[in-house]
């Protein structure tokens, strides 16, 4: 092709040489100075055909040559494109597969990969593709996603922490407090919302604890109850157990308490002391060995294994000895016995005996007979009587009432002597006088916080004298 092209060329060349010769000879070699110059020649009408001619394959050669040399451009523009082209799909499919390999997991389906995958696309040269660092991206990209998880967690974190903190001083705030302590508990409150909402991290939201402050703020409240309770003593409840006590061994037991989830479950109530009166088996009452002014404890036996305490304290008012243990019993009895009797008694014996030898051998035989007769007769006779006399002592109060004895003072003195008398006696003797399941009737000043489980198992109550 190369060879074609440059033998046109060498033919344009010779064409376009011969007019230029023939013109060269028909100019003179040499013209006079002195002779004045001749006007120019008109070309003929050949020569100018033949310049046309000579031009117009010039130009045609000319474009001819241009159009070969334009079209090898092209084909190796083409070419050269096709190449590049080719490198750059292929390098677009190697960043592709790069981005796949870096974007799995959370960042599988991330808006970021579906972006670089398009820009990939976008590109029109290695060098732009070559500015593309995945590995960098998918690193900021999974940093900053961590990031936002870590936000997210804190700021849930900081939502439960807030919302479990108001919650647990919602009750503390419910409750009647002065205006100084509700003003000291809005203001705790508050700074521990400003502790959670400026922390940095999770854990140290974690790590805040409201118990501590609630502890405290708690037991202000606790001695606060304490002070403005009108009587001497009060009631601390905890659950089903009850005790009594002043005002400042309650704020003694309330400090010792160091966990704030225990403290709550402690209610306050004022000591209002009533009286109530029991009707007990004397063995229920300490042997009824009880004076006005001891005190007591009560308990209950709830079941045959199981005795709960009632009654923290108390105190005795009156113990009265009921109807059947005030009987006075006089016995007395008389025997008479007779005794008769007589006996008959007959005796006689019969004998009889034989012997004989009829040979070398004897017989002999005997019989006896024996009898006897006695007949035995007797009587007994026995009389007796027994005469009982009762003294209810209660019948003779109610004599004295109306007024029905003679000597009313004497007898109340010795009826008040009887009283206490034979519980005297039974201690400095060891014996017992009354029955151990004689009832008696105990008054016992309690306060009114027991009463209810009293009345409840009024029937297996026990009433202890407290001694030290």
């Amino acid at each position: 092709m190369a060879e074609d092209i440059e033998e046109k060329i060498r033919r344009l060349r010779e064409l376009g040489k011969v007019p230029v010769e023939e013109k060269g000879e028909a100019k003179p070699s040499s013209v006079p100075s002195a002779r004045p110059t001749a006007p120019a020649r008109k070309p003929s009408k050949l020569g100018r055909l033949r310049e046309r001619e000579r031009r117009r394959r010039i130009i045609i050669g000319a474009s001819i040559l241009a159009i070969i040399i334009i079209a090898v451009v092209v084909g190796v523009y083409i070419t050269y494109q096709n190449r590049a082209a080719k490198q750059l799909e292929e390098a677009k499919l190697a960043k592709v597969a790069e981005v796949n390999k870096y974007f799995t997991g959370e960042l599988a389906n991330d808006t970021l990969k579906t972006q670089l995958i398009n820009q990939i696309n976008r590109a029109q040269s290695i060098e732009e593709l070559e500015k593309i660092d995945v590995k960098s991206l998918a690193d900021q990209r999974k940093a900053q996603i961590e990031q936002e998880r870590l936000q997210k967690e804190l700021q849930d974190a900081k939502m439960l922490k807030l919302s479990e903190v108001e919650h647990s001083f919602e009750l503390l705030l419910s409750q009647p407090l002065s205006a100084e302590m509700k003003s000291e508990v809005i203001q705790t409150l508050n700074q521990l919302k400003e502790k959670i909402n400026s922390a940095k991290t999770k854990d140290e939201v974690l790590l805040i604890d409201a118990n501590p402050y609630l502890l405290d703020l708690w037991r202000k409240y606790y001695y606060y109850l304490i002070d403005g309770t009108p009587t001497q003593k009060v009631i601390l409840k905890k659950g089903t157990e009850k005790s009594i006590y002043t005002k400042a061994e309650a704020k003694y037991v309330l400090s010792k308490v160091t966990d704030f989830a225990e403290l709550i479950q402690y209610t306050i109530e004022k000591a209002e002391m009533v009286q109530i009166a029991l009707v007990l088996p004397r063995e229920n009452v300490n042997g009824a060995f009880l004076s006005s002014g001891d005190k007591v404890k009560i308990f209950a036996q709830v079941n045959s294994t199981t005795i709960q305490k009632i009654a923290d304290e108390g105190y005795i008012s009156t113990v009265l000895l009921l109807k059947d243990s005030g009987v006075i019993s006089v016995s007395e009895s008389q025997t008479e016995s007779n005794d008769i009797s007589s006996s008959t008694e007959t005796a006689y014996s019969d004998q009889y005996s034989e012997s004989y030898a009829p040979g070398d051998q004897s017989i002999s035989y005997e019989q006896a007979k024996d009898e006897s007769h006695s007949t035995t007769q007797s009587s007994s006779q026995t009389i007796s009587a027994s005469y009982t006399y009762n003294v209810a002592l209660n019948e003779i109060l109610k004599a004295i009432a109306a007024n029905k004895i003679a000597a009313p003072d004497e007898v109340k003195e010795q009826l008040e002597r009887y009283k206490w008398k034979v519980l005297g006696l039974e201690q400095e003797t060891g014996l017992m006088a009354t029955d151990p399941t004689a009832k008696v009737l105990v008054i016992v000043e309690v306060p009114a916080e027991f009463v209810e489980d009293i009345i409840k198992y009024r029937n297996a109550l026990y009433v202890t004298k407290i001694v030290g």
